[in-house]
C-alpha cells in the first residue's frame, strides 16, 4: 500500500510540471508573437534601424533561452546576461545622443562587467565540468554556454 504522502507529492510534482511546461508555451509565444510584431513593423516601414536589429537578437536570445530551460529544465544564466548586453547596447544605439556622459561611462561600465561576468562563468563551466559533462555535448548548453 502506497503512502499518501507519496501520492500528494507526485501529485504537487506533475502541477509544478504541468505549470512550468504551461507558462513556457505561453512564454514561448509570447515571445514569437512579440518578435513577429516587430518584424512586420520594420517590414511596413521599409527598413530596420539598429535597434530593431537588436531588438531581433534580444528576441532570438529570449527564445533560446526558454527552449534550452524546456529541455533541460535548467536555466541559462549566461543567456540572461547576453540579453542584458544587447539591451544596454540596444540602449546606447538608441539613447547616446540625448544621454549625458556620466550615464554613457555608466553604461559602458555595465556591459564590461557583465563581459567580465560571462567570461568567469565560462572558464568555470569549463573548469568545473563534471565527468558526466565530458561526453555530452549538449553539456555547455544546460549549464549555460552557447
Amino acid at each position: 500500500m502506497e503512502n499518501p504522502r507519496d501520492r500528494l507529492d507526485r501529485l504537487g510534482s506533475a502541477l509544478v510540471d504541468g505549470f512550468q511546461r504551461a507558462a513556457l508555451f505561453v512564454i514561448g509565444a509570447t515571445i514569437v508573437w512579440s518578435a513577429a510584431r516587430d518584424y512586420l513593423d520594420m517590414m511596413l516601414a521599409g527598413h530596420a534601424r539598429l535597434d530593431d536589429i537588436l531588438l531581433l537578437f534580444i528576441y532570438l536570445e529570449l527564445g533560446t533561452m526558454v527552449g534550452i530551460y524546456f529541455k533541460t529544465e535548467r536555466l541559462p544564466v549566461l543567456f540572461l546576461l547576453y540579453i542584458a548586453i544587447t539591451a544596454m547596447t540596444r540602449y546606447m544605439a538608441v539613447d547616446i545622443k540625448e544621454l549625458p556622459v556620466q550615464s554613457v561611462l555608466v553604461v559602458t561600465g555595465s556591459i564590461l562587467a557583465l563581459t567580465l561576468a560571462v567570461l568567469v562563468l565560462q572558464i568555470a563551466a569549463a573548469r568545473f565540468a563534471t565527468h558526466a559533462d565530458a561526453g555530452d555535448p549538449g553539456a555547455a548548453a544546460r549549464r549555460g554556454g552557447r
